[in-house]
C-alpha cells in the first residue's frame, strides 16, 4: 500500500506540473510565472522555498544531536531571510520588472558585475540542490532497501522533479508547491500528534528536551563562541537574500503589495512550522530509547523515518512520506530552475545577445536538463555528507560576494561599479583565506568575508574611480531613480 501511494503521488505531481506547463508561452512565463501569482500561492511557494529535506531530516537531526542554538542557520536564519526580503527588498526589486537577480546587477553596476555575481549564485546552488537529491535517494532507499540503492533513489527522484520543472518552469513550481504545502502541513501535523501520544504527551517531550539541554539557544563561552554563533545566524539569513529562487517568488507575484506580503507571511509560517519536525524527532528519541541512541550515533537523519516505518500504522506512513516527498520536491524543483534561468539570462545572453524570446526559452529548458545532470553527479560524489552541512555551506559564497553589492546598490546612491567589484574581490579572497588556513578556526570565515566586502564597497566607491559604471562612464553616482543609479 505504501509504495502504491508513493507511485501514485509521484505521478500526480508530474501531472499537476505538466498541466501548469500549458501556461508557459515565453521566458517571463517560464522564469516568473508571468508575474501573476496571487497571495496564497506566493505564500505557499515562499514557504516551500525552505521547507525541504534539511527541514524534515537535517534540522531535526542536528537539533536532537546538539541543541536549539545549533540550528540557528536554518530554520531561524532562513525564515528571517524571507521576512527581510519582504520588508526591505521585495518592493524595490519588483518595481524593476526583472527576470533574474542578475538583471539588477547589470542595471545598477554593469555587465561585469552581472556576470560575476551570477556565477557565484549559480555555483552556490550545487550544494543546495545536491542536498535535496541526496534526501530523495535516502527516501527511496529506506522504502526499498533491498531493491534501490541511495544513488538509484537519487536518480529516480531527480527524474520525477525534472520532468515537470523542465516543461513548466515557475508555473509548474508554483502550482505543485501550493499542493505540496498542503500535504506537508497535514502530514506532519498528523505525525506530530501520533508521536506525542506515543511519547506520553507533548509535556513529556518538552520535559525531555529541557532536561537534556536541547532548548538551549545562546552559546556558552566568550567572544569567540558568540562570533561563530552570529556568523552562523547570518549565513542563510543574509546569504540567501541574493538568490534567484527567493527572487523568482517575489517577481512572480501579481503586484508589488503581494510581492511584499508573500515572503513575510511565508517566512513567519516557516519559522513556526519548522519546529514540528524537531518536536517529532525528540518524541522519537523518547519512544525508541536505545534504538534511537544507536541511530543518533550512526546517522541522526534516519531517526524520524525509522520511527515512522517501525512504530506507526500504514496510513501514517503514507502521510509522512507524502509530506517528506512534498518538502523535498518543492525545494528541488525551484532550485533546479533558479540557476538555469540565471545562466541563460545573465551568462548566455551576454555571449549570444541576439537570441529571440523563443530561443531563450529553449535554452532555459536545456540548461535545466544540463544542471540537473551536474547536480545528480555531484550529489552521488558527495554521498555520506550531512544534508544540513551541504545546505548551510552553500550560502557562504553569495553572502560574502553578492549580498553587499545588492544592499548598497539599492540603499546607497554613492555605490559605484568599482565599489561593487572591490567588494566582491575582497569578500571572496578574505573568505577563501580564512577557509583554507587556521585563521578560520579563530574567526568565522563568512563573517571575515562580509566585513571585507563592506570595506571594499565603501572604499572602492569613495576613492577616485577607475572602473567604468553601467553607462560606460568613470563617475560617481549622485542620485538614483527607479531603474538604479543615475551617473552625473
Amino acid at each position: 500500500m505504501l509504495m502504491t501511494f508513493i507511485v501514485l503521488y509521484l505521478l500526480a505531481s508530474i501531472a499537476i506540473g505538466l498541466m501548469a506547463a500549458r501556461r508557459v508561452h515565453n521566458t517571463a512565463d517560464y522564469a516568473v510565472a508571468g508575474r501573476s501569482l496571487p497571495l496564497a500561492v506566493v505564500i505557499a511557494t515562499t514557504f516551500a522555498t525552505w521547507f525541504g529535506s534539511e527541514t524534515v531530516l537535517g534540522v531535526p537531526a542536528r537539533f536532537v544531536s546538539e541543541n536549539l542554538g545549533a540550528v540557528v542557520e536554518d530554520p531561524i536564519g532562513s525564515s528571517f531571510c524571507l521576512i527581510l526580503v519582504g520588508l526591505f527588498f521585495a518592493y524595490k526589486l519588483y518595481q524593476r520588472q526583472l527576470i533574474t537577480l542578475g538583471d539588477y546587477y547589470r542595471q545598477r553596476f554593469g555587465r561585469l558585475i552581472e556576470v560575476v555575481a551570477s556565477l557565484m549564485v549559480i555555483f552556490s546552488y550545487l550544494g543546495w540542490v545536491a542536498a535535496q537529491v541526496t534526501a530523495l535517494g535516502l527516501v527511496f532507499h529506506l522504502l526499498l532497501p533491498e531493491t534501490v540503492s541511495v544513488a538509484g533513489g537519487m536518480f529516480i527522484g531527480t527524474a520525477v522533479v525534472l520532468v515537470y520543472t523542465l516543461f513548466g518552469g515557475m508555473w509548474s513550481v508554483a502550482v505543485t508547491d501550493f499542493v505540496q504545502m498542503i500535504v506537508i502541513v497535514i502530514g506532519l501535523a498528523l505525525i506530530a500528534w501520533f508521536a506525542a501520544d506515543r511519547a506520553g504527551g507533548a509535556g513529556a517531550v518538552f520535559a525531555y528536551a529541557a532536561r537534556e539541554g536541547k532548548l538551549d539557544f545562546f552559546p556558552d563561552g566568550g567572544t569567540k563562541e558568540w562570533l561563530f554563533f552570529f556568523a552562523a545566524a547570518i549565513t542563510m539569513m543574509l546569504g540567501s537574500i541574493p538568490q534567484q529562487d527567493v527572487f523568482q517568488r517575489v517577481m512572480s507575484a501579481k503586484d508589488a503589495k503581494t510581492a511584499v506580503r508573500g515572503p513575510i507571511i511565508g517566512g513567519t509560517l516557516y519559522l513556526l512550522f519548522a519546529a514540528v519536525p524537531m518536536f517529532i524527532v525528540t518524541a522519537a528519541v523518547v519512544v525508541m530509547g536505545d534504538d534511537a541512541l544507536k541511530l543518533l550515533a550512526d546517522d541522526p537523519q534516519k531517526v524520524l523515518p525509522t520511527l515512522v516505518l517501525d512504530r506507526m500504522p500504514v496510513w501514517l506512513q503514507v502521510a509522512f512520506f507524502g509530506a517528506l516527498l512534498s518538502a523535498i520536491m518543492s525545494t528541488a524543483s525551484a532550485t533546479l530552475l533558479a540557476p538555469s534561468t540565471t545562466f541563460v539570462e545573465n551568462i548566455l545572453r551576454n555571449l549570444v545577445p541576439d537570441m529571440s524570446d523563443q530561443a531563450t526559452l529553449r535554452a532555459m529548458r536545456v540548461s535545466v536538463l544540463v544542471f540537473t545532470a551536474l547536480v545528480l553527479a555531484y550529489a552521488i560524489a558527495m554521498e555520506g555528507t550531512s544534508i544540513y552541512e551541504m545546505v548551510a555551506g552553500a550560502y557562504q559564497v553569495p553572502l560574502v560576494g553578492a549580498f553587499v553589492p545588492l544592499v548598497f546598490g539599492l540603499y546607497w546612491r554613492r555605490a559605484t561599479t568599482q565599489g561593487a567589484l572591490a567588494s566582491i574581490a575582497l569578500g571572496i579572497i578574505t573568505w577563501g583565506l580564512f577557509a583554507l588556513t587556521p585563521l578560520g578556526g579563530e574567526f568565522p570565515q563568512q563573517l571575515a568575508g562580509v566585513l571585507a566586502a563592506l570595506l571594499g564597497m565603501v572604499a572602492g566607491s569613495l576613492l577616485p574611480q577607475w572602473v567604468p559604471n553601467h553607462t560606460g562612464h568613470v563617475r560617481h553616482y549622485q542620485g538614483s531613480d527607479a531603474a538604479g543609479g543615475v551617473a552625473v
